[in-house]
């Protein structure tokens, strides 16, 4: 019973340590780059000094949850960028406690935890990304605590889901769709259809009732019916056009026969105009499948393959070219080296998953693999259609890594003849 307990002293202890290191590597990251806002970034810095100093909470156009909280940050301990940063690395410490209280709630041996934890918060995007005022890290934090409570028997879940589901969506809209997530999940481990549906609602119903105070004070700004937020639409009209042949921004000015330069669309008001860039898009894709699928593919190779993201966190930092490009080269290197096998184990593991519905023995899944998968295709998804940046990838990097891992546990058991371990 003694050695027990020293084993699981020094068990815990390791975690520790490994949060420290991180929490150090993170100051000194920031520290010692000193980067400035830009683009988005500068826009959500200026946001939330704007808030902190009790001037209105952005004019609808793109969503402000992340500005609402880091200018209530600043409200209370001034408006400057490391205060910013400093708030960020906050928040990667309650990332990695939390991905830590995950991979309790996952049947792993203390081995394959430890690693997983190890690349987790050592992974250089989760150091890095500490110095860049944007919506990633938050968002984590929220997709984390999200996922946490999902994993643990406690009272009131769906509802506490529901909660976080919609404070997330006022960050990025999308994540609403994570009621159909969990649909799925429960449908496929537990085969009750009935329930499956009833947990999912709940989330769903929650989170519009969270999110339905900022809906109104949308809709009453506008003068007419407007959701959280309204850069859905150029976002989906710049990127699916037949000018557009990166998967990646451009000014919406520059594609052909834009709407943006119309006096029409500039006569409309933000919901309007939403709506126009939508209709135009939508209209596009219908009329272009192979183009749109083309330009698919690409986003995706942008958001997980071009980690071109090292370039937001030093920016403005006067560190030399050669130095930037060294940081991209070995940073990329890294993440495709956990990426690319983390998406073949994921595309290895639908196929399984498929099987197994077709042998009707889903019930046997593993529930936080599952869940994962669903992340995957659940980001993936979007990002196929609107837009890919290498930031986009933040978020379900804690997903990559643990397919990663597994892969290579597979892999090498294959080799090995070893029992599979997936």
């Amino acid at each position: 019973m003694y050695f027990e307990k020293i084993t699981t002293r020094d068990h815990n202890r390791y975690y520790f340590h490994m949060c420290i290191i991180s929490l150090l590597l993170s100051i000194l990251w920031v520290l010692f780059i000193n980067s400035v806002p830009f683009s988005d970034f500068d826009y959500y810095y200026n946001l939330a000094k704007h808030i902190a100093n009790g001037g209105k909470w952005g004019d609808t156009y793109t969503s402000v949850g992340y500005a609402i909280v880091l200018g209530g940050v600043f409200k209370i301990f001034g408006a400057s960028v490391m205060v910013g940063k400093t708030f960020n690395i906050v928040l990667t410490l309650i990332n990695n406690v939390l991905f830590y209280n995950i991979l309790n709630c996952v049947n792993l041996n203390k081995r394959d935890k430890k690693i997983i934890f190890t690349l987790f918060v050592l992974f250089p995007n989760n150091i890095f990304y500490n110095s860049i005022l944007c919506t990633e890290i938050l968002f984590t934090c929220i997709l984390l605590l999200t996922t946490l409570v999902y994993f643990k028997d406690i009272k009131y879940k769906y509802i506490i889901m529901g909660i976080l589901t919609g404070i997330n969506s006022l960050v990025k809209p999308f994540f609403i769709v994570i009621f159909f997530g969990v649909f799925i999940v429960e449908v496929l481990k537990n085969k009750k259809f009935t329930k499956a549906f009833m947990k999912s609602m709940t989330i769903l119903i929650v989170s519009l009732i969270t999110i339905s105070p900022w809906i109104y004070r949308n809709t009453k700004y506008i003068g007419e019916f407007t959701s959280i937020s309204n850069n859905g639409g150029i976002v989906l009209y710049i990127n699916n056009n037949s000018t557009n042949n990166m998967g990646r921004w451009m000014p919406s000015d520059n594609v052909e026969n834009s709407i943006t330069v119309t006096d029409k669309y500039k006569s409309s008001n933000r919901t309007q105009q939403n709506k126009m860039l939508s209709q135009a898009a939508k209209k596009w894709i219908v009329n272009n499948p192979k183009r749109f699928m083309e330009l698919g593919f690409k986003r995706l190779y942008n958001t997980y393959f071009l980690g071109d993201d090292i370039g937001y966190s030093i920016y403005g930092s006067g560190l030399s070219s050669a130095a930037s490009h060294k940081l991209f080269i070995i940073t990329n290197i890294i993440r495709n080296i956990i990426f690319i096998p983390g998406i073949i184990g994921i595309l290895a593991y639908s196929i399984y998953v498929i099987v197994m519905i077709f042998k009707n023995k889903t019930q046997n899944l593993n529930k936080c693999s599952l869940f994962f998968l669903i992340l995957y295709y659940m980001f993936t998804c979007v990002y196929f259609v609107t837009e890919g940046q290498s930031r986009y990838s933040f978020p379900i990097i804690f997903v990559m890594i643990y397919s990663f891992y597994f892969t290579f546990k597979n892999v090498f058991s294959y080799f090995t003849n070893k029992e599979n371990l997936l």
